[in-house]
Parts: C-alpha cells; sequence; structure tokens
C-alpha cells in the first residue's frame, strides 16, 4: 500500500511520466491529470490524496487560478499543493506562496528537494 497518493496536475505528458516513475520508485501513488478541471474531478472522486503537483503554466486554466478554486472549495482547500514550475525568476516563489501554494519547485525538478516538501506538507495535514 503506497504511504501517500500525490495527483501531479500538468499539461506536459513527459512531465507526468517523469515524475509518477521517480515517485513510484519512492514509495508513493500517483494520479495525474492533463488540466486543472480534470484534476478537480479526480479530487472530488478521490479522498485519499495527499497533496498535488500543481503545474503553474498550462493553457485552460494556469495553476494560480486552479489554486484559488481549491481554496475556495469545501472538499479541495484543505489539500496541500506544491507549485511544479519552470517560473525560477524572483518573485516568483513568493508569488506561488501568496496565491496559497504549500510550496514550491522549480523545474527541472530537483527530487530529494521534492520529496522533503512533500513529506513536509503531508506531515502538517
Amino acid at each position: 500500500m503506497p504511504r501517500k497518493l500525490v495527483l501531479i496536475i500538468d499539461d506536459d505528458y513527459r512531465n507526468i511520466f517523469a515524475l509518477k516513475a521517480v515517485l513510484r520508485a519512492k514509495g508513493f501513488g500517483t494520479l495525474s491529470a492533463p488540466s486543472a478541471q480534470e484534476g478537480f474531478d479526480i479530487m472530488a472522486e478521490n479522498e485519499k490524496i495527499s497533496v498535488v503537483l500543481m503545474d503553474m503554466m498550462m493553457p485552460d486554466m494556469d495553476g494560480y487560478q486552479a489554486i484559488g478554486v481549491m481554496k475556495k472549495s469545501q472538499k479541495m482547500r484543505d489539500i496541500p499543493v506544491l507549485a511544479v514550475t519552470a517560473q525560477a525568476m524572483v518573485g516568483d516563489k513568493e508569488r506561488c506562496l501568496r496565491a496559497g501554494a504549500s510550496g514550491y519547485v522549480s523545474k527541472p525538478v530537483n527530487i530529494d528537494e521534492l520529496i522533503i516538501q512533500i513529506q513536509e506538507v503531508t506531515s502538517k495535514k
């Protein structure tokens, strides 16, 4: 039985594939969605999700908007979100945290840092 269930929301299947492979190797369960709306649908059906890895740059609804929707939802607001983004400029991390993310990981993802952040945000739940 997986320790924790991670939902990856990213419009790039290569990112989903790579993250799933690494997380599974580390003993995590994984689910994925190529859009924020599909991610919301998965969260509505599955109460065991420990954390969401949210791509911040997606075409239909970006991660900032998606986190806003989650924080307004009774069912989703307590699920921690880690912003996973190629945006690594000064101020981007703060912008993600202000939007409601519990943590921030820049791409290319440092797996050790990602695992540490997942453990930190899920231990607070």
